[in-house]
């Protein structure tokens, strides 16, 4: 581990220098906060020891910007008893710890292996952070199941192609990161990504907030307002959940999206767009067009490139990998030591029907982390709740109970007589989960017929 030593004083600069090397680290000095940020502009250490009080720049300015270069390092402030709130301070602001002078060979050695033990935690999630994109997934989003290769090359392919997406999926499946995935690998990378989540606005402030308004155009508007639409010149805006958006809305952004302009409310000047527009939904929106919640023109327009995201439920050999990644970085968030899961608790994972997808798994294994303290993490451990709130049954909103998702499987098995296929696009779910809850609930078609 490879440590910065920065004090002003040369006998206190030799003393660290020695005890630290003797304990088999590898050690850089600096005798100035100047000489310690040059260093750094050429080196990478992941941690920092340095003194509080140098002439020129202290350790409190070397924290700040080092931790501008790379947030990771683990910064110790040396500093004596009458300095001790100023440590406390810079603690708030991203130091790692501090140490008041005169402080034994001991507690020294003790806060330099905590801190080392910190920074090989994060860059052993780093790496197989990196490993597992680049085996096992593509640009943050995890999973080496055949459905997410599939994903992964409809990505590739519409990366540099700025015509319109609609990602599709249950709520909890990564439809952000889907989007982000096409922004940060295609051509717009360089340029904003702007997410807005069209269900969170209320309905008299959505235009404003996508296109913008003038000063007074509105009782509130009490300066010019620049819309998400503008925000995002050069690059891409994000449309999450598109489905809740009011009807005069929807008449408001296709007119955008065909004329690539936009004019702000209480304006009539017109400002041209250099905009690439993914929209998401976890609603089945070609109901929702038949319904007349939808208009077909916009539905079309959006959906040039069409991407679903499967539920974690239709891609179970993903949760063994997705889990051994989030157990890694909430280790090393929480700083808790290494874990592993049981195999009676990787089979609990594998078996559960994960209503909230991947987000559900990630809470459970963070609430897990932060409530357990072992090497194991035993299938008593984990934090599932069988009572989850609410789940998304592709527009349906059901109970996750299981008497409850019994009574609509049985329910579209009838209206179907006991037509598996037309049951799974009456639930909007596939085939295959169609046939795997039957199984899981006892169920024969040919009882329905």
């Amino acid at each position: 581990m490879n440590i910065l030593v920065v004090d002003d004083e040369k006998s206190q600069l030799n003393i660290l220098n020695d005890i630290l090397s003797d304990a088999g680290y590898e050690i850089s000095t600096a005798d100035s906060g100047e000489t310690a940020l040059d260093l750094l502009t050429k080196n990478n250490f992941p941690i920092i020891l340095t003194d509080l009080k140098m002439p020129g720049t202290d350790g409190i300015e070397l924290l700040r910007q080092a931790l501008q270069i790379n947030p990771e390092t683990q910064v110790i402030l040396m500093t004596a008893f009458g300095t001790i709130p100023s440590a406390v301070n810079a603690i708030k602001n991203g130091a790692y710890d501090y140490l008041t002078k005169p402080f034994q060979k001991e507690e020294l050695l003790k806060v330099i292996s905590h801190a080392a033990e910190k920074a090989r935690l994060i860059l052993e999630n780093r790496q197989l952070k990196d490993e597992i994109s680049k085996r096992y997934g593509y640009h943050n989003i995890i999973g080496a199941s055949i459905a997410m290769k599939q994903v992964y090359r409809l990505l590739e392919r519409i990366k540099d192609i700025d015509a319109t997406a609609l990602i599709s999926g249950e709520s909890g499946t990564g439809k952000e990161m889907a989007a982000r995935a096409i922004h940060s690998s295609g051509r717009r990378k360089d340029g904003p990504f702007v997410p807005i989540n069209c269900g969170a606005i209320p309905e008299t402030l959505i235009e404003s907030e996508l296109f913008g308004h003038e000063k007074g155009s509105f009782t509130g508007a009490t300066k010019t307002h620049i819309g998400k639409f503008e925000q995002a010149q050069k690059g891409t805006i994000f449309l999450d959940e598109i489905g809740i958006m009011p009807l005069g809305s929807q008449a408001r952004l296709l007119r955008v999206l065909q004329e690539k302009k936009i004019e702000r409310v209480g304006s009539n000047e017109l400002v041209n767009l250099d905009v690439r527009v993914i929209a998401a939904t976890n609603e089945n929106l070609h109901r929702k067009v038949e319904q007349k919640e939808f208009r077909p023109d916009l539905y079309h327009r959006l959906n040039v490139f069409a991407i679903h995201l499967p539920p974690l439920r239709d891609r179970r050999e993903d949760i063994a990998l997705l889990a051994k990644y989030f157990i890694k970085r909430f280790c090393e968030r929480y700083s808790k030591k290494e874990m592993t899961l049981s195999p009676a608790a990787y089979a609990k994972l594998e078996q559960y029907h994960f209503p909230g997808n991947v987000r559900e798994l990630e809470n459970i294994l963070e609430k897990t982390i932060i409530l357990i303290d072992k090497d194991v993490i035993e299938e008593k451990d984990l934090m599932i709740s069988e009572t989850s709130p609410t789940a998304i049954f592709s527009g349906i909103e059901v109970n996750t109970l299981p008497r409850k998702e019994l009574e609509f499987i049985k329910n579209a098995l009838r209206e179907s007589k006991g037509s598996i296929k037309q049951a799974s696009q009456k639930l909007g779910i596939s085939y295959k989960t169609l046939q795997y809850r039957m199984k899981k609930y006892g169920l024969d078609k040919k009882d329905f017929r």
